[in-house]
């Protein structure tokens, strides 16, 4: 029996050293990919970035503060911080109980959840603001009502709020459904059975579990909340001052030419995003460590 495992182990090391070798590559082709991969980025995401920076810079360093500190331009930036406050705690904890509903339970409909929650990322940007024009606009379907009671959802904030959690709801949600699925039920049923309750188990045994994934998602979802253009766009009205984003504000500064602003302000986005990739790196390093 010894020799039958012995033998056993030996096909197998053979067989998988077999297939490593089958599929090495030459040192050329390796070099020639790793090379088109680096030529790729270098032309389509470090030289774009790097001339936004060229182009904020461009009329010097006085021009460029001096473009961020507009007085519009800071409305837009407290605009955007306010639209994430509020979107990516809701979207948290949405995304918490919806992934610890999906991945714990089995009940009737679990399909049809999933599929919601990956509705946005199938739904144009655009459409998803349109949603709420017909759902909450003047000539709306409760426009009217909201009018009578002088309630205002579309171009103001609760508008941009609304339409950028309804593009950004998946982000954690989905980040965490796979990982709690995978981690099964058995550490929690255990925690109950030695009597700790709902709460403290979750708190101590499935919030811990999660805890990576959780911020991991949370990044993606403030970086998509803070880039969102295209429902926030719809349901804005563009007002100076009150309704424009940073990625609105952007817009305005290209279309009246002063390009030097736009590039201004979107640094700051590429600063923001550029943060986010960074903390999203260190996030899966530390996770990457722990396991």
């Amino acid at each position: 029996m010894r020799a039958d495992v012995s033998g056993h182990e030996v096909l197998k090391v053979t067989a998988g050293k077999t297939r490593c070798s089958s599929i090495s590559e030459p040192p050329f082709f390796r070099a020639l990919l790793i090379s088109l991969a680096l030529l790729f980025i270098g032309m389509f995401l470090v030289m774009p970035l790097t001339a936004v920076f060229l182009q904020a810079f461009e009329k010097g360093a006085m021009a460029y503060f001096a473009a961020i500190s507009e007085t519009d331009t800071l409305a837009a930036v407290r605009l955007t911080l306010l639209t994430a406050v509020i979107v990516v705690p809701l979207n948290l904890i949405f995304g918490v109980l919806a992934a610890w509903a999906i991945s714990k339970f089995q009940f009737f409909g679990k399909n049809i959840l999933i599929t919601f929650i990956d509705l946005p990322f199938a739904v144009s940007p655009v459409i998803a603001g349109l949603i709420f024009v017909i759902l909450f606009g003047l000539h709306g379907l409760l426009g009217p009502w909201l009018m009578s009671q002088n309630i205002r959802i579309i171009f103001a904030v609760p508008g941009i709020v609304l339409a950028t959690l309804f593009i950004t709801v998946p982000f954690v949600a989905r980040e965490l459904i796979p990982l709690m699925q995978e981690q099964g039920t058995e550490e929690e049923e255990a925690a109950l059975v030695l009597g700790a309750g709902g709460w403290k188990t979750f708190f101590r045994v499935t919030l811990p579990n999660i805890k990576w994934g959780l911020i991991y998602g949370v990044i993606l979802c403030s970086a998509r909340t803070i880039g969102e253009f295209g429902a926030v766009s719809v349901v804005s009205g563009h007002i100076r001052g009150k309704t424009l984003t940073l990625p609105l504000q952007v817009e305005i500064l290209y279309n009246e030419y002063n390009f030097s602003a736009a590039f201004a302000v979107a640094s700051l986005l590429t600063l923001m995003a550029l943060a986010a990739m960074a903390a999203k790196n260190f996030v899966e390093w530390k996770s990457g460590r722990q396991r």
